[in-house]
């Protein structure tokens, strides 16, 4: 087992020490439901056949049935698919939406295929796993290095073998094939509602607003705008190139454009910052002085070797499990805050839920209503966690943990545990 995967499991056992979860349950969500390995093989361009691994897994599907997104990165394995799964169903649970947990990944660098051979694979995905997933059973959504594009793809080929069109089969669609309004803002959103609410529990209500932005893709950069925006300076990003920061404050809108043409955030000019930019490594990103800072990358990101060095307030978790737990600790040990993500990054599968619904329904919502109804969720949610962590003097994840696992524990509950049949 991974030191990812066995500290997502950790967790698991340390919010039980915190609410009464019968050993059975516990038994229960120690272990996914379904895991699933694929060979993937396809024609590439050139003629050659390629083989890719891929896999699928359904960690538990108490409350409904799974969600999770589908990743391609070259770094991709089963453990990680595992531990993503297992923050999914945590993180359906805490904000509420009727899902379980599920992820799924290929071991691919995208970099290295042409689009029609990019197409093959999406397609050769949903082949490959079509007895697994299902409008009603397992539901796919995009993830690092997937996008609309391939959702739509996938949906397509999901349909053509079932023989009908079943657009709840994935979300993260296009919008003329099904999607919602607000999907593609929606996990950034999500994480600021979040800071909002909380902003004066946080104690960054009359702070100076200087905020760190590791990871600068879809996530990272609207996140960027939106509190540039309302009044944060945005001090240092980065991406996979590398990190700048600029002490007077970058501008998100500028530099989103210029490594929309460039291709890094490294390719700066003089209109993305107000004062001097500099180049930094990415490990200096953490370094800086600043109040708050936003993982929106890779998981494991603030490890023990980096988390001493913390300046900041407060970390809102936007990437999945971007802080390990040995970091935690230190982080604790230390005053600063960490905002977990099944709680900050939960407004990506909100609004996929509510895009299952519209494609359920039939009937599709306006952008604002979308916003209307993810605002109020991720208000009171987060809002809850907060009180668990007060009234228990336990950390914010461990509180989200907590009031998650209450959630599985009352839906597993519901169908007979040894205390109803032999009380």
């Amino acid at each position: 087992m991974s030191e990812t995967l066995q500290g997502a499991i950790s967790q698991l056992h340390k919010a039980a020490k915190y609410t009464e979860v019968p050993d059975e349950i516990l038994d229960i969500l120690q272990f996914p439901a379904e895991v699933l390995s694929s060979r993937l093989t396809i024609r590439m361009d050139n003629g050659a056949r390629r083989s890719f691994q891929a896999w699928r897994c359904r960690y538990d599907g108490s409350r409904g049935p799974t969600k999770g997104g589908i990743r391609f990165h070259p770094d991709a394995n089963m453990d990680e698919v595992v531990s993503l799964a297992f923050w999914m169903t945590f993180k359906c649970a805490v904000i509420g939406v009727p899902y379980g947990g599920a992820k799924g990944a290929v071991k691919v660098d995208t970099r290295e295929l042409s689009k029609a051979e990019l197409e093959r694979l999406s397609r050769a995905y949903v082949h490959a796993f079509a007895g697994l997933i299902g409008p009603d059973r397992d539901i796919p959504a995009p993830d690092m290095y997937t996008n609309p594009m391939v959702m739509g793809w996938m949906m397509d080929e999901y349909c053509s073998l079932v023989g009908q069109h079943v657009p709840g089969v994935i979300t993260g669609k296009p919008l003329a094939i099904g999607g919602s309004q607000g999907r593609s803002i929606a996990t950034a959103l999500g994480g600021f509602y979040v800071l909002q609410q909380l902003l004066k529990s946080l104690d960054l209500d009359k702070c100076e607003k200087r905020v760190v932005i590791q990871g600068f893709g879809n996530a990272g950069a609207t996140m960027a705008e939106m509190l540039h925006k309302d009044g944060w300076k945005i001090v240092a990003v980065s991406d996979s190139s590398g990190g700048i920061y600029c002490k007077e404050g970058l501008d998100p809108v500028a530099l989103a454009e210029r490594k929309r043409k460039k291709g890094s955030v490294r390719d700066y000019d003089k209109s993305c910052g107000g004062g001097k930019i500099e180049s930094i490594e990415r490990d200096e990103m953490f370094e800086c002085d600043c109040d708050l800072i936003i993982p929106a990358a890779l998981e494991s990101q603030i490890t023990r070797d980096n988390a001493s060095a913390i300046k900041a307030r407060v970390i809102l978790e936007l990437a999945n499990g971007p802080v390990t737990s040995d970091a935690d600790e230190i982080l604790q040990k230390n005053d600063v805050i960490v905002v977990p993500d099944i709680l900050a990054n939960a407004g990506g599968v909100t609004v996929s839920y509510f895009e299952w619904v519209q494609n359920k329904q039939g009937y599709y919502w306006i952008e604002q209503e979308v916003y209307d109804r993810l605002k109020p969720m991720m208000e009171t949610e987060s809002q809850a966690v907060w009180d668990l962590a007060e009234s228990k003097k336990i950390t914010l994840r461990t509180a989200a943990y907590v009031l998650g696992l209450e959630r599985l524990v009352d839906a597993i509950k519901a169908v007979g545990t040894q205390a109803y049949f032999c009380p």
